[in-house]
């Protein structure tokens, strides 16, 4: 049987049999114009295809197209019905325009066409998979194919970390998380925009619960300068600290983005935290003048030695705290971080992501310049109000003593000792003595909330409630303000082959899946317990995902091993698993998010891509 006869036969099985789409059914052009002695390819030779595996995330395809031959842009498919992986649209190289008299204007290849499909995986583990490619193609003379469907079976090779590479998807695919478009921002972005960019950033997380105590941090040890303090001098304080938190800031990212080790969150246990809360007591006693801190005589007079000034030491200690404050005190990973993390990870060049870092961590103490300035200039210089002054930042530091301490107390004990604080802020200021002058009646204002305050946290954890800034919302129901973590079914995941079990269960189930890694030190991860997960809606739209939570408050070997799968840092992160067990990497969540943002996030993030 002669080659024209079979692809003719073969064109009219296809079309009767409905295997031509409608768009060529419809109208079908004819089999042969080139002349009756013109002879075609088979299907095989005038598009010779391979396709294999050629790193861990990505899948190449070539056709070697026959001259006078042409394959179309928009009929090139990839789908896998594995469970391993999630593939993307073809990434296809801009075609030639040609105008075809049964279809319109098409894009075609001629010669040589070579795509990459790019796919997130399940699992780093190696493995094997089918994929389905689907291509049709003419010939000039006239001759058009029917769709031609190939099955390669591929091998998979092992990987270091999961879903490196999203897939994209042939629906109208999301935009990429705020962490990869940051990404892009410090790897192609030119100097001056990443400076820019990352300076607003740091700005806005300023008052986030991980950099909001620094507050209190820098305006007690200003407080502390007693009637020596200048404007001036607050300034240089206050730089003095900045700087230093800020250089810290940025050789510990770019120490965790070349090790992917988070040297901040490594810091986040009982130990540390209990001496840096027993430091901020020793600051408070100081404060209320039970005694005078100062370095060793030996090291005053080298300091001296060097300056005239017996401010020296001062600026040490500053720039110390500064340090401490840094790697203790600011610990959350947002998305700005992770952002210059993955480019120091992905390039190893400090360079651009440690530039990143310095003006994010600079964002974040320009606000503590501004206040530290401000209170060298309002601060009196002497007299009995500035011991009140030094008195009142003595609890303010007692204050974040307990907030550092927090996580290794009870909780009905943290309740209470929010609670005598606020007492004793309120008896501080003289809430029960008569405002006879203008500034005991500016005292009293501040102290008979203060009282109130405190005796509404007392009275609260009595009843059971465990939040200090809402002491009275829920008391009386059943366990007060009830754990978040009990009102969605989480299911605990310790390990990688804990992960692998629940993912592979899932996927036999058909479901998607949410994983949340989250810690007791994690600020943001309770601000997300608390006010997102506990959502309504948002429980609502998690009705039928598989819910998994990392607790990583260890960062032991398993944790950090959890973190190496995924390429991350720390929490409070979210990803989200297509019902093959894949991650939609574009849907991870670094940080927090408020419930109404989260809600419409979990809608389009277990939305089923159309192939």
């Amino acid at each position: 049987m002669s080659p024209r006869l079979l692809v003719t036969l073969s064109l009219l099985a296809a079309l009767w049999l409905g295997a031509v789409p409608a768009s060529f059914a419809d109208t079908p052009p004819p089999l042969l114009t080139g002349g009756s002695d013109e002879e075609f390819l088979p299907p095989d030779e005038a598009f010779r295809f391979s396709g294999d595996v050629t790193g861990p995330n990505t899948l190449k395809l070539t056709w070697q197209i026959a001259p006078d031959y042409y394959l179309y842009k928009a009929k090139i498919k990839v789908a896998s019905d594995s469970t391993l992986v999630q593939l993307g649209t073809p990434d296809l190289p801009k075609g030639e325009e040609k105008t075809d008299e049964y279809f319109g204007t098409q894009e075609v290849y001629h010669n040589l066409l070579e795509a990459d499909v790019h796919f997130a995986r399940a699992s780093p583990a190696a493995g094997n998979f089918a994929a389905r490619v689907t291509y049709q193609g003419c010939a000039e003379a006239g001759l058009c194919y029917p769709p031609i469907t190939k099955t390669l079976e591929l091998v998979l090779p092992a990987a270091e970390t999961t879903s490196l590479v999203t897939a994209t998807f042939t629906s109208e695919p999301p935009a990429a998380a705020e962490q990869d478009r940051l990404a892009a921002v410090v790897r192609d972005g030119s100097i001056l925009a990443v400076l820019g960019i990352f300076l607003l950033a740091g700005l806005a997380l300023t008052f986030t619960p991980c950099v909001l105590p620094m507050v209190p941090i820098l305006s007690g040890i200003i407080a502390g300068q007693g009637d020596t303090v200048t404007p001036r001098r607050a300034f240089t304080l206050s730089l003095t600290y900045v700087l230093a938190m800020a250089l810290t800031y940025t050789v510990a990212g770019v120490l965790a983005g070349l090790f992917g080790q988070n040297l901040q969150a490594a810091l986040q246990n009982p130990w540390v935290l209990g001496v840096f809360a027993l430091v901020f007591v020793a600051l408070a006693f100081s404060m209320f003048g039970y005694y005078e801190l100062q370095m060793p005589s030996a090291i005053q007079s080298r300091l001296t030695a060097l300056s005239n000034r017996q401010s020296g030491g001062t600026f040490a200690g500053v720039g110390v705290m500064g340090v401490l404050s840094a790697l203790i005190v600011g610990p959350c990973v947002t998305a700005p971080l992770v952002a210059a993390l993955i480019v120091i990870g992905q390039t190893g060049d400090p360079v651009r992501g440690g530039l990143a870092l310095f003006a994010l961590s600079m964002g974040m103490g320009v606000p503590l310049l501004l206040i530290g300035t401000s209170l060298g200039k309002l601060l009196p210089r002497a007299g009995g109000w500035m011991e009140t002054v030094k008195q009142f930042f003595g609890v303010l530091l007692l204050g974040v003593a307990l907030w550092f301490a927090r996580t290794l107390l009870p909780e009905v004990l943290v309740m209470l000792l929010w609670g005598l604080l606020a007492i004793g802020l309120a008896l501080l200021l003289g809430v029960f003595e008569p405002a006879a002058t203008g500034t005991a009646k500016v005292r009293k204002t501040v102290a008979l909330p203060a009282l109130a305050w405190g005796v509404a946290i007392i009275v609260g954890a009595a009843m059971g409630n465990r939040d200090p800034l809402a002491p009275l919302s829920g008391a009386g129901a059943a366990g007060g303000s009830a754990s978040v973590a009990e009102s969605l079914p989480w299911r605990p995941v310790q390990s990688v082959e804990d992960l692998d079990r629940e993912l592979a269960a899932a996927s036999s189930a058909g479901k998607p899946v949410m994983l949340d890694f989250s810690a007791e030190w994690c600020v943001s991860c309770k601000e997300m317990e608390k006010y997102t997960f506990s959502d309504a809606d948002v429980q609502a739209a998690l009705a039928d995902v598989i819910l998994l939570r990392a607790d990583v408050t260890a960062n032991n070997e398993r944790d950090q091993a959890l973190f190496k799968r995924f390429g991350i840092f720390g929490p409070p992160t979210i990803a989200f698993f297509g019902p093959n067990g894949a991650e939609r990497r574009e849907f991870r969540v670094v940080g927090y998010l408020r419930a109404d943002k989260f809600r419409s996030h979990i809608e389009r993030a277990i939305a089923v891509p159309q192939a």
